[in-house]
């Protein structure tokens, strides 16, 4: 590519390139197809096999030479010419050129088979003018300086989906190197490329990408290309980051951890493997969004790491546009950006997800089975592309067990379980006592969801008892005996299932002469309260034993509904629900109570944290 004068006054974006595709045909074929943007860039000829071309509707139709057969290897070569348009994908302005290419930016800058489940090696050499640094993916081959002109020859022997291929440079760009060991042979070392703006300062991050680099070998296997860097652009670029293999692009002076600990996970998910499809973009993102947890973890300690899951769950509950991460017709229209990279359900559902799959199978085998999918060349997922059922495949052979039930219910279905179960306590006989639990989803936006739950039972003596049992149906019923007097009893007092609503209600039956007279609600306790309060309230006893319809709901100090706690026809009985304020801001809230569609009472409540 001949993209000189792209860096001189007046910058255009005009240049000449061409483009030779080696392939072994897998089937008879005498012509092929390929993606090339009619508005960004003019066809002037082919050559090698090819004989004859037509572009029209974006799409470059390739004549053979002639009808090759199964296992023969052809290799057509395609002069064309970039224009000078904008088309957010070929950038050029002030002394600086760079690509972006997610998701369909690559058939704007070259001709090319644009599919993220089509990987090629690469060889790309750039003519730029001698005082441009150009980096690109793989390794430096060369660079032969002619004058005022430098030739830059990048080599990628591992291959690459070509929304990933990507080059930056600019006039007089900064570049430093680091270097990390591998763990597998100390002596060999990995290059990390750094180029920054003037100004920049990467001191920190150029610390800390070595060990990052480490905790994700270990945990992931070992960083697989020969070598990596980050490039900052300029505010044309409108993404924090982007992933590209080998060169992260960086939006300027962007160098916090968060970021490059994210864009950095996707060298392993993302980029080593990739999704083949765009229905399958979360096996990118909700990876390295939950990386970035991961990379909290190791280095301030678990809590960190749930305090993060946590925004990202509290991200998903405000933001949840209602689609399931798995979209099956994505993976034949991409549909827009903003659907695709929707931060709600692509990045922390994503991440979510991945954390309750690591509650649900537990530590071992949960890093294990990510090891297993990371390094799995034999399997196709190194080096390669995959979609979401063969990962599913992969990690239940890793853990021995059937996961399709989790990646089905979280991945392929929208929204998210909505809990409202019940328990109570009951003497049975001289000093034992019995737990009854009702495990209930309320939702009607989703499915039923299967989950390991835990509960925390609280006693008059002695500490607290954790009991994790399996529901793998609704209104499921679990009861469990004692010798010492139930107190109180919380659901999933962890918050491992991040991705829920709920509440707890406790019904206290007693005998038909004491059931209450009134409808009444109390006030919470303790209040003002962090993050969990209590709310009581009591149903009078009807005719003939009927039952109320009673709803509680939680508002905000403006008037808008933050939760419905209770919505059910109940008997008549005392009862105490819980609301759970973690996933809200601190402030003034009030909840309602109504009643066969009478509203019985309202009262104020103080959530500070």
């Amino acid at each position: 590519m001949d993209i000189r004068n792209c860096f001189i006054s007046p910058y255009s974006k005009n240049f000449n390139g061409s483009v030779t595709i080696t392939f072994r045909v897998d089937s008879s074929l005498s012509s092929v197809q390929l993606n090339a943007v009619n508005t960004s860039m003019t066809v002037n000829s082919v050559s090698l096999n090819a004989i004859s071309f037509t572009h029209t509707g974006n799409i470059l139709n390739v004549t053979l030479d002639r009808t090759y057969l199964e296992g023969e290897t052809v290799e057509i070569k395609i002069d064309y010419t970039h224009l000078n348009v904008s088309d957010q994908a070929f950038y050029a302005s002030g002394g600086m050129v760079f690509t972006d290419c997610e998701p369909e930016g690559a058939r704007k800058w070259f001709p090319c088979y644009d599919k993220p489940s089509d990987k090629a090696t690469l060889d790309l050499t750039a003519k730029v003018p001698a005082n441009v640094k150009l980096g690109s993916n793989g390794r430096l081959n060369d660079s032969l300086v002619t004058g005022d002109t430098i030739y830059y020859h990048w080599i990628s022997k591992d291959p690459i989906s070509t929304y990933l291929i990507v080059m930056s440079a600019k006039v007089n760009y900064n570049l430093d190197i680091v270097y990390w060991h591998k763990l597998s042979n100390p002596a060999d070392s990995v290059p990390v490329r750094f180029y920054y703006n003037s100004g920049e300062n990467t001191s920190n991050i150029k610390q800390k990408i070595i060990p990052m680099m480490t905790l994700y070998s270990q945990k992931f296997g070992e960083h697989a290309f020969e070598k990596n860097g980050f490039a900052t652009l300029n505010s044309q670029f409108s993404w924090g980051g982007m992933e590209n293999q080998t060169l992260t692009s960086l939006c300027p002076n962007c160098w916090g951890e968060n970021l490059i600990s994210h864009e950095f996970a996707h060298q392993w998910f993302g980029d080593l493997i990739t999704c083949a499809t765009w229905a399958d973009i979360w096996l990118n993102e909700g990876f390295a969004t939950y990386l970035e947890a991961i990379w909290l973890e190791s280095t301030s300690g678990y809590t960190a790491y749930k305090n993060d899951i946590l925004a990202d769950a509290s991200g998903y509950l405000s933001g949840n546009p209602g689609w399931p991460m798995y979209n099956p017709s994505w993976a034949l229209v991409t549909p827009s950006t903003n659907e695709l990279f929707n931060t709600a359900i692509t990045y922390y559902k994503g991440a979510c997800v991945l954390h309750m799959l690591r509650y649900t199978i537990g530590d071992t085998l949960f890093f294990n089975a990510l090891k297993s999918y990371a390094t799995d060349s034999a399997g196709g997922f190194k080096y390669n592309s995959t979609v979401t059922d063969d990962f599913t495949s992969k990690i239940s052979s890793s853990a021995g067990q059937d996961l399709s039930w989790f990646i089905n219910q979280w991945v392929k279905e929208p929204n998210h379980p909505v809990y409202q179960n019940y328990y109570n306590f009951s003497q049975a006989g001289a000093g034992n006592w019995n737990v009854k639990f009702t495990a209930r989803q309320i939702q009607t936006n989703s499915v039923f969801h299967k989950m390991p739950l835990v509960i925390k039972v609280g006693f008059n003596t002695g500490s607290d008892t954790l009991i994790r049992f399996m529901n793998d149906v609704n209104n499921q019923e679990f009861v469990y005996s004692f010798n010492r007097q139930p107190v109180s009893l919380v659901f999933d007092p962890n918050n491992d299932i991040v991705l829920k609503q709920s509440s707890l209600i406790l019904g206290i039956y007693n005998s038909e002469s004491e059931l209450p007279g009134s409808f009444s609600l109390m006030q919470n306790y303790p209040n003002p309260f962090n993050p969990v309060t209590v709310i009581r309230y009591t149903i009078q006893s009807n005719t003939g034993g009927q039952k109320s319809n009673v709803k509680v709901v939680v508002y905000g100090a403006s008037g808008k509904e933050i939760q419905t706690l209770v919505n059910d026809q109940q008997n008549a009985g005392t009862y105490e629900i819980q609301f759970d304020g973690s996933m809200n801001p601190s402030g003034v809230y009030f909840y309602r109570m109504e009643v066969n569609g009478n509203i019985i009472d309202t009262k104020r409540m103080l959530l500070i944290k």
